[in-house]
């Protein structure tokens, strides 16, 4: 999964970074998805801090799928 912050939607509770800290961090007052976490797995805690973002700021999407190998 994929996980974004949109900052024109958040504003700065810092659920995120709370519930998350692994992925999620506090910068300039908003949330934001640490560098290199944006493609995680169904951590469990990520997914309560999508639900409980207060303006709804999180979103997750799946990842696209490997492209094929090709010889």
């Amino acid at each position: 999964m994929r996980v974004f912050v949109d900052r024109d939607l958040c504003y700065g509770s810092a659920e995120c970074a709370h519930r998350a800290p692994a992925v999620f961090d506090f910068v300039d007052g908003f949330g934001v998805v640490r560098p290199g976490r944006e493609e995680t797995g169904g951590d469990p805690s990520i997914l309560e801090a999508v639900e409980k973002c207060p303006s709804q700021a999180i979103s997750i999407t799946q990842a696209p799928p490997p492209a094929p190998d090709r010889p």
